[in-house]
């Protein structure tokens, strides 16, 4: 298992889907490029992995509040989030709980246990074999070469006017 890093939530109006997207840490971490995996969320999914990456506390507990409130009456706790197949574009997850000394796997949609994680600040981690069928390569560029490239860009588009578009 490899851990993952959440790299940005695309929330889209429904009914077209939202996009969830992971990192290999260490990918990203040393290299500033990695293979970037994209899970597809509906609306409610992305909605309850957006209020726990914002940290929005709302008046009521919602359904993973209310699992975690549990959860901590009981002595347990979110330990980390494996995600551990994937079969098609349907990712496969277990939520590893602790209590003490006693590890409790739950099978669960990624969605849920991301959001869990999240809120609990646990890890998540993903197969090898998932990473290698559902990455795709990406590169991150924030050097100084590429800011002043798009600086000049942004200069020229704004000291364009109608008249150099005619023949």
């Amino acid at each position: 298992m490899e851990k993952v890093t959440i790299q940005t939530l695309v929330v889209a109006p429904a009914p077209s889907p939202s996009i969830l997207v992971l990192c290999p840490t260490k990918d990203f971490e040393t290299n500033r490029s990695c293979r970037v995996i994209p899970i597809w969320l509906g609306a409610p999914e992305a909605m309850q992995v957006g209020i726990a990456l914002e940290g929005t506390k709302l008046g009521r507990p919602l359904t993973h509040d209310l699992l975690l409130d549990a959860l901590t009456n009981l002595d347990a706790r979110v330990d980390r989030v494996e995600i551990h197949d994937v079969q098609g574009h349907t990712f496969y997850a277990h939520l590893i709980l602790r209590t003490g000394e006693r590890i409790i796997t739950l099978d669960a949609r990624p969605s849920d246990a991301v959001a869990l994680a999240i809120r609990q600040d646990a890890p998540i981690y993903m197969s090898e074999h998932v990473i290698d069928a559902a990455s795709y390569p990406y590169v991150f560029n924030n050097s100084a070469t590429d800011e002043k490239e798009l600086d000049d860009f942004r200069e020229f588009v704004q000291s364009l006017s109608p008249e150099d578009f005619q023949e």
